[in-house]
């Protein structure tokens, strides 16, 4: 049943209070958000509910969810909220088709059908699929990912940078929040746009657009930067205040198929890698080329918005800013004291953001500058005891209760210091596109085989992949050289120079996926081939229970830190709900999960029947 067929429009028969309800839909990562008179009551992606992953349909799952834990109905919805302006957005579709006429006829022919039913008509579309007849708003694309990243920051006034593909026109921007306001002062044009630079760059290697970035980010360390000079010389134009121009004579994205043409093949000494097939040098080297300019151009921005702007503080959003590498830099280099990151900062985020932005800037309302008001991310859906319960008692799953939080933690936190690997599933979802310790695989960062382990057997995944850790905020500094929170894991920090152990002179020149056998400090398992992590702070503050487990691990073993990827195998969305959760469990090589109360040992479940013909292995060669 949908969720227009279960909420028909209703009478409201609350108290006086305002429910703004955030959508963010079409293109990829489908979200909804209700805030509730400034509160952020729930956030979630669409692909968590339909496990199509980067599911860019219209969210009505996760809209769903979002009434459900409000407990309101579509009538209680005070405004609806568009994250973006989609008469604009087709304008720019037009221009440009008819900018590259008769390129690009075929990705028009496609696209069209899609437009003139849905996209362009939103207003439509919003009241035919939510049943809602109230009062419907449009936000501009980049002013949405500036509100997402100001308004629930720790900042009473901060700069703010917003970096992506493109939104209506805009690519990137930056500007300047106050209080319960943002402006922004100047924005870069498609098709000029580090976000597409940077997705050009993974389609050419061979990962998915919108979904591979974080490969090739991932796969940067293991090159050497030698093409960075031909980017330089003949892709980019790079200003000193960040702004550039791209030769689109190397590109075909304006034409709507693919991402580049022959003459950027011929520049790169050939054709694309084909998805799947082996990783050469040569994609390990463009990966560290373009990761080299991207920060530059990163970098050069920031300082260019600190110029302009005096302010100490800045924030960052757009689905560059998921490059927590370069944000490590901007933190580290630029002139900026603090920075934060939203941390669903591509366009899922955004619904977040134009809820906040109607709310603040729009309804003129105060706002006070906490940091915890995104809750530490954790906006999605909780499960029950009970509920789990009855879904183990009812699938005849073999299971351990335990009546503690401190029992669950002791027991878990043994199997992690015995190099078990732990599904856990505790509490609400994350928002965003990383687990932060409700929806996450859990492992001993002290193992010289946890990092091809995870990735090999239980995630599927290609092995180059690092694992960030968790550290407790309270010793982050004797593992990383950071000294403050990042609770949502979003910078990349050296290790500590004395937790590294020295290598040999073959061990220093490794080259390619020989790096990875190399064992670089006391915490292997989360150390990148470059000496860094991508670090999660955590405080009893965010998340107790997960701060308690990770506290007894400390007590066993001495070591503060544990490894934390996302529950989910590759190709899939993070679970959601016990049944995913239980699902992903059986059918990968984890040893243990942890759900809600409850401890299954993979030894003492019933053999798994079902099909399994999606894995796929992947081998370091």
């Amino acid at each position: 049943m949908s969720l227009a067929d279960r909420m028909p429009p209703a009478t409201s028969s609350r108290a006086v209070v305002m429910n703004i309800l955030g959508i963010s839909a079409f293109y990829h990562d489908s979200a909804a958000c209700l805030v509730r008179d400034g509160d952020i009551v729930a956030a979630a992606q669409e692909e968590r509910f339909t496990r199509k992953k980067h599911d860019p349909r219209f969210p009505i799952h996760a809209a769903g969810y979002c009434l459900d834990e409000a407990r309101i109905q579509m009538g209680d919805v005070d405004y609806v909220v568009f994250y973006d302006k989609p008469f604009v957005k087709f304008e720019r579709l037009l221009l440009t088709y008819l900018g590259v006429a008769p390129r690009g006829l075929r990705s028009f022919i496609q696209q069209m059908p899609a437009w003139l039913k849905e996209k362009i008509f939103m207003r439509a579309t919003i009241r035919r699929r939510l049943n809602y007849d109230g009062k419907i708003l449009f936000i501009n694309h980049h002013q949405s990912h500036a509100a997402s990243a100001f308004f629930p920051s720790p900042f009473q006034e901060a700069a703010f940078m917003t970096l992506d593909g493109v939104g209506e026109w805009a690519t990137s921007a930056y500007g300047v929040g106050r209080g319960n306001r943002i402006r922004i002062l100047k924005e870069m044009k498609f098709p000029h746009s580090l976000g597409l630079l940077y997705s050009a760059f993974t389609y050419f290697t061979g990962f998915k657009v919108n979904s591979g970035e974080y490969k090739l980010m991932g796969l940067a360390p293991y090159g050497e930067p030698r093409f960075a000079p031909d980017i330089l010389r003949e892709l980019i134009d790079i200003r000193d205040d960040g702004s550039f121009r791209l030769n689109l004579d190397y590109f075909a994205y304006c034409g709507g198929l693919r991402m580049t043409n022959w003459r950027f093949a011929e520049l790169f000494g050939g054709p694309a890698r084909k998805p799947e097939s082996k990783i050469t040098q040569r994609e390990m080297d463009l990966a560290r080329s373009i990761q080299a300019v991207t920060e530059e151009i990163i970098l050069r921005i920031a300082r260019h918005t600190h110029r302009q702007t005096g302010l100490k503080n800045l924030v960052i959003a757009g689905g560059v800013g998921l490059n927590c590498v370069a944000n490590g830099r901007v933190l580290r280099e630029s002139p900026f004291d603090d920075v934060w990151i939203q941390p669903s900062a591509g366009d899922a985020g955004n619904a977040l953001g134009c809820a906040l932005f109607a709310w603040h800037q729009l309804l003129g309302n105060g706002r006070v500058a906490d940091g915890r008001r995104q809750k530490a991310s954790y906006l999605g859906p909780a499960f029950s005891d009970e509920s789990i319960q009855s879904y183990l008692d009812e699938n005849g799953i073999t299971y351990t209760r335990y009546e503690t939080a401190e029992g669950l933690c002791q027991a878990v936190a043994g199997l992690i210091a015995e190099q078990k690997v732990v599904g856990w599933f505790q509490g609400r979802m994350e928002f965003g596109p990383r687990a932060l310790g409700a929806r996450s695989i859990l492992g001993d960062p002290r193992s010289r085989e946890m990092q091809r382990t995870i990735n090999l057997k239980i995630k599927f995944r290609e092995s180059f992949r690092p694992f960030a850790p968790t550290v407790l905020a309270e010793h982050v500094s004797d593992y990383f050289e950071l000294d403050r929170e990042s609770p949502y894991m979003l910078l990349v920090a050296p290790v500590k120079a004395s937790r590294l152990r020295e290598l040999s002179e073959d061990e220093k020149n490794a080259k390619g996926f020989d790096k990875l056998r190399v064992v670089r400090s006391d915490v292997p398992a989360i150390t990148h081939v470059d000496n860094s992590a991508r670090v999660q702070t955590l405080t009893q503050d965010d998340n107790p229970l997960y701060h308690r487990l990770i506290e007894c691990f400390h007590e066993k073993t001495g070591c503060p830190v544990i490894i934390n990827t996302s529950f989910n195998v590759r190709g899939e969305p993070i679970v959601c709900s016990p049944d995913e959760a239980f699902t992903c469990f059986m059918r990968t090589d984890m040893d243990y999960l942890a759900l809600g109360a409850f401890v299954l040992d993979k030894t003492q479940q019933k053999p798994w029947d079902k099909n399994d013909d999606w894995k796929q292995e992947f081998e370091l060669d």
